[in-house]
């Protein structure tokens, strides 16, 4: 074992220390530190190591408060007090606008944060029959494995969810397809929790007696997916749970199906919801467009300021949930959706989105490929402001280089957004305007 001093966390939250010219990440340790570690791969550049023993500790090091941190590959930065984490991924997102974008804010807004545990209401968990275990486990992968933690608590999941997961187990163990069920999916609305059971076959009679009193005992929602998300449908109670978030300064209730795409923490996402629409500040009349819309997170709030909005989509179903979500919010008449492949959109495509006029301003939410094609497309008929939603710093600055340094646009303000305390995830936001026009 070497001695290292670490100068930085990466974008993975692992120590970074230098020795013979190679780069050295040790999954553990924290800036400031002095520690002994085990190499555990070697590459011609870098190492990597796990931390045997802390030989000078960090002021920011605390106790994690899972007893499975260290084995669940769930969480990474447990042992860095939480507002040492955001301040870390502040700097994970400048470096990254600055290294890989050669773009620097000039505003660095204040992070949005708020609860750091308990605060998960989507999870998708893997399940598995073993044995030598003593049953079925339900959980995380191991870190760096494909083997399931042997868990029976999360606390970044919500309580009532963490307290079932012992007896879900149980559950699980005692079916006759407890060998055919790879996977538990959890969505928590504002009123209801459902599981999602993925079925590789039927369940028998008896496992269905087993699934209601279950249900029946805990208060939740099974569902049973044969297939693919699409497939998962209502088993007990047998009629579709009243699965929805709110958003109540916007006066906005959104229905979701329990496997479509929502944000994991509905605290965070709604004090999200407030900055973009602050941030894009849309105006009575003006055309307003939310790219990458999902089931209209975004798009509703912002119609409820008057504005006429389209909101863009690649998946069939997402785009049918938003506009049922503009119905059942009595916003038709000011929000439109329209299905898109935005990954490869180019200049004649997004031509035809503004047939009745250029967009005034834009709001962009991508996954974590970013929004590279849809960013080169804007050249024939820019908007003057963009507010640009990230889940990777690292698409968001490649974007950011083109909307500055090809298309004329300021990097007018940029900031993270804790969406996932306790991991390494960065989600930020960043705005761009036109100096011409502002």
């Amino acid at each position: 074992m070497q001695t290292y001093t670490i100068e930085s966390l990466d974008n993975e939250g692992r120590g970074i220390a230098r020795r013979d010219g190679k780069t050295i990440f040790i999954d553990g340790a924290l800036t400031g530190e002095t520690v002994t570690a085990s190499v555990y791969r070697k590459k011609p550049s870098y190492e990597n190591a796990n931390v045997q023993n802390i030989l000078h500790e960090s002021s920011q090091r605390v106790m994690p408060q899972c007893v499975n941190f260290g084995r669940c590959g769930g969480c990474s930065m447990q042992h860095l007090d939480a507002r040492a984490q955001v301040a870390a991924k502040q700097r994970v997102l400048e470096d990254n606008l600055w290294h890989i974008g050669k773009v620097a804010a000039e505003q660095m807004l204040s992070p949005i944060h708020g609860p750091t545990w308990g605060y998960r209401r989507r999870a998708r968990m893997t399940a598995r029959y073993v044995l030598k275990k003593g049953g079925s486990l339900i959980g995380f992968h191991e870190k760096k494995s494909s083997f399931v933690t042997d868990m029976s608590s999360c606390e970044v999941l919500l309580p009532r969810i963490s307290r079932l997961l012992p007896l879900l187990r149980e559950l699980v163990g005692k079916l006759s397809i407890r060998e055919r069920l790879p996977q538990v999916e959890v969505a928590c609305g504002d009123t209801v929790d459902v599981l999602v059971l993925r079925v590789l076959e039927p369940p028998s009679e008896a496992d269905k007696d087993l699934l209601k009193v279950f249900a029946d005992a805990h208060g939740v929602h099974l569902y049973l997916q044969p297939k693919g998300p699409e497939t998962a449908h209502p088993f007990w109670p047998p009629q579709s749970a009243d699965l929805f978030y709110t958003l109540p300064e916007f006066n906005v209730k959104m229905p979701f199906f329990p496997t479509e795409f929502t944000q994991v923490n509905h605290d965070i996402n709604r004090v999200l919801v407030h900055r973009a629409l602050a941030l894009l500040a849309p105006q009575a009349g003006e055309r307003i467009a939310d790219m990458f819309c999902g089931i209209g997170n975004f798009s509703l709030p912002i119609a409820r300021s008057g504005a006429h909005v389209t909101g863009i989509e690649g998946s069939t179903s997402l785009v049918k949930r938003a506009a049922e979500n503009a119905a059942y919010n009595g916003l038709s008449d000011e929000v439109q959706y329209r299905m898109m492949n935005l990954f490869e959109i180019d200049a004649d495509a997004f031509a035809t989105l503004c047939t009745s006029g250029c967009f005034d301003r834009m709001l962009i939410d991508p996954p974590r490929d970013g929004a590279a094609e849809l960013v080169k497309a804007l050249k024939i008929a820019p908007p003057r402001r963009i507010v640009y939603v990230s889940c990777n710093s690292a698409t968001l600055a490649r974007d950011a280089s083109m909307l500055v340094h090809e298309q004329g646009y300021v990097l007018s303000a940029a900031g993270v957004v804790n969406m996932f305390p306790h991991t390494a995830h960065v989600e930020s936001i960043a705005v761009f305007d036109r100096p011409d026009t502002t």
